[in-house]
């Protein structure tokens, strides 16, 4: 088992609770986790591999790496062109 730091933690607790087609931005998930968008973008960056990371994008839509991410879109039923995610269909609410 890996010792992961508390936020790093809560990042990839609350990245394991999407499913389906559902998708998230780094915005949305630093304000569920108490943190900043850079900082969920550095822990994706170097523990992305313990989770769906690529169901994390910018607010804009793209992925960190579109060509990667494409083929996870794609078997999990997740809207896309041209790197960008369909937010208005996938984009998850988070509960308060």
């Amino acid at each position: 088992m890996i010792d992961l730091p508390d936020v790093a933690e809560r990042v990839l607790t609350a990245v394991d609770k999407l499913s389906g087609a559902e998708v998230t931005t780094y915005g949305d998930l630093a304000a569920v986790v108490g943190t900043g968008p850079r900082q969920v973008g550095g822990i994706l960056r170097e523990y992305g591999a313990l989770t769906e990371w690529w169901r994390v994008v910018r607010s804009d839509g793209r992925g960190h790496d579109a060509a990667r991410a494409s083929e996870f879109w794609d078997a999990a039923g997740i809207g896309h062109r041209d790197g960008r995610v369909d937010l208005k269909t996938h984009r998850v609410e988070w509960g308060e």
